[in-house]
């Protein structure tokens, strides 16, 4: 049972023993009846004594009369009234005759002791309910940013298991899909500390397999269903089989729903406690379990839109790489062309054979290494070995030669190219078959040159060293180049037929060529598709993928562009207008973030509808629009357009069924010669539109001077309290916090203060804001540590407690740093007090936990301020070593004036909780002496305040004793 369940069950204990504690303040044999009829705690009455029966009666019958004091009628005592919109009777039958002013005194006292009783559990009622409200408001905000988290999809289970069991008891959970049309199950999440079975996600289990199962009988069923599972079984007509786990004492589950149709379930259970859900918690989860199926449809979707996009990437990259496979395979077909070209062309062109054999070994040596080239051919006996061409670093001349056994003669012989490595040429020499003549070379590649399908010849490449060497393709390649080769040597013994392949060639080129240009086309083609996705890219990066409208970063460079246009001569100005939806937040609550985007687009359209043709409308983000409006021809023309944006917006809208009728907080930030960067307009009109919010919604508001002057009397004030960081311009005045029962000082707060060298004493309120949002607290912090630190060191009496900023909780060495400097120092750590707000404790539970638990070890303890004006949860009183709480002064100044009930009874539960939990308690802004009584009374420990003393300056001595209350006033946030 959590916190807030506990007061209101003990709010309604208090009512129904109220007849008990009347009746002790009569003799013995005393009968009371006490009767209520209450809209919110509903008719009941509550009796005590031996004519409990008849006197219940007729309490029930006193609450039908008209309202007014009834007279006492012989030994009973009656009465009836009004206490707001509830209605209360009493009687009490005493058991032997009271004189009459004891009766009207009892009578008084009972009629407000039943009062008060009533209004203390309706106040629970109500703080019940604020708080399971919030604690579903959470959850829901939370299931909702898990669809968009960048989580995987087990961790987003894991989640949502953890926010169901932040609103019932859910240690027993699953998550089961639903295909109606396939008739299968998914058991996406499954937690049992009972039933070890281990669900697979992304198997999908036939129902006709689980003929038994009470969870595919609930799916057909189609409602939810609560109560011992044996029992719903038995409504059910499901047989028992322990295949699926052992009965639950209690068994909750709720169908989820897509277009109307079951699509899946979550269940919770439990094994031990009978009866621990409720018809409400059935509710709940029914409530949340369609947000759960919202958030899970769009975390789906989100993974397969991530899938089919990272397919399609896939898909470009492979196609890309064929087609660099294919332009350079293209690129070597074309370069081989030219040559081919080239060696034609010089069989025609070239003046002499010499020239036509150089400059073919420059061809060559475009295609392959051929440094150390020759040709040689056949004389025309064919007993003789020519050189008619070589280029050699070794064999600078390479004479003729008679036939013998040299690989040139080999390839003649066999008629076939050779490509040979040292090794594969000793084996030849090995064999007999050749003998190397020359320098010997460690590769070498010749091919033959042909006449008439005879071998007539040899050209020939070779390589010297192991780093250079041939492959088959070169051979592949050479020896296609040796038969062109052998028809430019054919030229002059056949016209004719080198003109016929010269026109083959020709022919054969122009069909290669053709396919080239096909080739070309298709990869312009592809070239263009490929533009034309990167424009589709470039579109979705710059424009809203809800709306379709232009996002924050296209407005940002259109606003850039219109400030440059604005340096041109006779140009109209321009003006940004900023706007934000107002409680949009609560159509997302209501009516669900579908309905919530479909607003959103309705939005955009009207706001479009409402401005000329060459304005531009934006979504910045979440329910934020922005508006460029282009020559501005008058000054309130953009009010103008405001106001219509306003009027279309203010028209009926149908969302989900529902007929809502939106508004907008608009703030306009005009051209002006100061600005540089759209950023900078867009930051004013943000202003202006907060303005426009303060000042009551569905208005719009022109960014003035005033809001410029504010924006800079707060830099400059970031300015001065960056100096004053470095000028240690802070130091501590301290209040006295005294024992309430005897008025001795225990301890001192210090406070911060800032003594400014151009607007004097500054009070907290008008920096703290500043230091917070820029981090600078941290750096005043720490100075005011070492003045209370060293003030420490000189007063030996009670201790000193320091605030402390939520900041301070990011950093891990916090807690080190702080008992380093009171080692420093030499002061005692017991003697010092931190104070913190709930949100240092809320941001990051683990690290608050650790550094506390640091600091406690060491004796440093913690106070937590302001209790009472936040979450004031149970579980963080209960988890944290907090040492005392300090009643915020809101509710102490409540005790006297109109507020009194209200104030009394809060703090009475505050300091009853702070009593169970074994917590000290220090009542804040204590200023008159009723205050204090009253706390006293109530059981509050110590006191701070004016009534005590003020805060006072370090200047040797403790500060002054208490004097007499001043006037009332709410204390400032206390950094330090």
């Amino acid at each position: 049972m959590d916190r807030s369940s506990a007061e209101a069950l003990a709010s309604a204990n208090d009512l129904a023993s109220i007849a008990t504690r009347l009746a002790a303040a009569l003799p013995s044999g005393s009968t009371v009846a006490v009767a209520w009829d209450d809209p919110v705690l509903g008719a009941a009455h509550t009796c005590h004594g031996p004519s409990a029966s008849a006197c219940g009666e007729m309490a029930q019958s006193l609450l039908e009369q008209a309202p007014g004091r009834l007279p006492l009628r012989g030994p009973h005592i009656e009465d009836a009234w009004d206490e707001g919109t509830s209605r209360l009777a009493l009687i009490a039958q005493p058991g032997r005759e009271l004189p009459g002013a004891v009766r009207e005194g009892w009578l008084s006292l009972a009629r407000v002791a039943v009062a008060t009783t009533l209004r203390t559990a309706l106040a629970a009622q109500r703080i019940e309910s604020l708080r399971r409200s919030e604690r579903l408001r959470q959850a829901l905000y939370e299931i909702a940013d898990l669809s968009s988290a960048a989580l995987e999809m087990p961790e987003v289970l894991g989640r949502m298991h953890a926010i169901v069991g932040t609103l019932m008891p859910a240690e027993n959970f699953y998550i089961v899909l639903y295909d109606d049309v396939r008739e299968t199950l998914r058991f996406l999440y499954f937690a049992d500390q009972r039933d070890p079975w281990v669900a697979q996600p992304d198997e999908e289990i036939p129902v006709s397999d689980m003929p038994n199962s009470l969870t595919v009988a609930m799916l057909r069923h189609g409602h939810p269903l609560l109560g011992p599972s044996a029992a719903i079984r038995r409504q059910l007509g499901v047989q028992k089989d322990q295949a699926h786990g052992p009965d639950s004492a209690d068994w909750l589950g709720v169908p989820m729903r897509r277009d109307g149709r079951v699509s899946g379930a979550i269940v919770v259970q439990s094994y031990d406690r009978p009866l621990r859900y409720s018809h409400e918690d059935r509710a709940l989860l029914e409530f949340v379990a369609q947000h759960i199926q919202t958030s899970l449809d769009r975390k789906q979707a989100q993974a397969e839109l991530e899938r089919q996009v990272d397919l399609r990437t896939r898909e470009l990259q492979h196609a890309n790489q064929v087609l660099e496979a294919e332009i350079v395979e293209r690129e070597r077909a074309e370069q081989l062309q030219r040559a081919l070209f080239r060696i034609n062309e010089m069989s025609v062109t070239a003046g002499s054979v010499e020239k036509f054999y150089s400059d073919l070994h420059g061809v060559i040596g475009e295609l392959l290494y051929a440094r150390n080239f020759y040709i040689a051919m056949l004389d025309d006996d064919g007993t003789q070995i020519e050189f008619p061409y070589s280029m050699d670093e070794r064999d600078q001349v390479r004479r003729p030669r008679r036939l013998a056994r040299g690989l040139t003669e080999y390839v003649i012989t066999t008629g076939k190219a050779m490509l040979a490595t040292r090794d594969r040429i000793n084996a030849l020499e090995a064999d007999g078959l050749v003998r190397s003549r020359g320098a010997l070379a460690h590769c070498w590649l010749g091919v033959p040159l042909t006449r008439d399908g005879t071998a007539v010849g040899v050209i020939a490449v070779q390589s010297y060293t192991p780093d250079i060497g041939f492959t088959q393709a070169d051979q592949e390649l050479l020896t296609f180049v040796a038969h062109h080769i052998d028809g430019a040597l054919a030229r002059k013994r056949a016209q004719e037929y080198l003109k016929a392949a010269h026109a083959e060639l020709e022919f054969r080129v122009e069909a290669r060529t053709q396919e080239l240009e096909r080739a070309n086309r298709e990869l312009r083609a592809q070239i263009g598709e490929r533009v034309r996705a990167e424009q589709r890219l470039t579109h979705q990066a710059r424009h809203d993928p809800l709306t379709g409208l232009p996002n924050r970063v296209h407005l940002v460079e259109r606003l850039d562009q219109a400030l440059v246009a604005m340096h041109e001569p006779q140009r109209s100005p321009f003006a940004v207008l900023f706007l934000d939806l107002d409680r949009f937040k609560l159509v997302n609550d209501s009516l669900g973030h579908a309905a919530g985007d479909a607003m959103l687009v309705e939005v955009g359209r009207r706001i479009a509808s409402a401005i000329g043709e060459h304005d531009v409308v934006a979504r910045l983000g979440g329910d934020e629009f922005a508006v460029l409006l282009e020559n501005i021809e008058r000054p309130d023309y953009a009010e103008e357009v405001a106001g219509s944006i306003l009027r279309k917006l203010g028209r009926s809208m149908w969302v989900a069924g529902r007929e809502v009728f939106p508004s907008a907080s608009i703030g306009i930030a005009a051209w002006q010669p100061r600005y540089r960067h759209g950023d900078e307009l867009l930051r004013d009109a943000d202003a202006a539109m907060y303005r426009a919010k303060a000042r009551g919604r569905d208005r719009s508001e022109l960014f003035d001077e005033e809001m410029r002057a504010e924006a800079m009397r707060l830099l400059d004030l970031e300015a001065d309290l960056r100096r004053a960081i470095q000028r240690d311009a802070f130091e501590p005045h301290f209040q006295p916090i005294v024992r309430l029962c005897d008025g001795a000082v225990v301890g001192h707060e210090a406070l911060l203060r800032w003594h400014h060298e151009l607007h004097g004493p500054l009070p907290p309120s008008e920096f703290i804001g500043v230091g917070e949002d820029s981090g600078l607290i941290e750096q005043v912090d720490w100075l005011m540590y070492r003045h209370v630190v060293e003030w420490m060191t000189l007063h030996h009496d009670g201790y000193v407690s320091i605030n402390v900023s939520p900041r301070h909780f990011h950093a891990d060495d916090f807690a080190e740093r702080l008992l380093l400097m009171l080692d420093e120092a030499g002061a005692d750590p017991r003697r010092l007090r931190i104070e913190i707000t709930e949100v240092a404790l809320l941001d990051d539970a683990p690290r608050a936990l650790r550094i506390l638990s640091t600091l406690r070890s060491q004796g440093v303890l913690a106070l937590l301020d302001d209790f009472g004006t936040g979450f004031s949860a149970l579980s963080y009183l209960h988890r944290f070593p907090i040492e005392a709480l300090k009643i915020d002064q809101s509710f102490v100044a409540g005790l006297e004036g109109d507020m009194h009930a209200e104030s009394l009874a809060l703090v009475r539960a505050i300091l009853a909780l702070a009593g169970t939990l074994g917590i000290e308690t220090i009542g804040e802004g204590v200023e008159s002496e009723q205050q204090r009584q009253l706390l006293g009374e109530l059981g509050c420990n110590y006191g701070q305040g004016f009534l005590f003393g003020r805060p006072q300056p370090a200047v040797g001595a403790p500060p002054p004793q208490p004097h007499s209350p001043a006037r009332k006033r709410r204390k400032a946030r206390k950094p330090a």
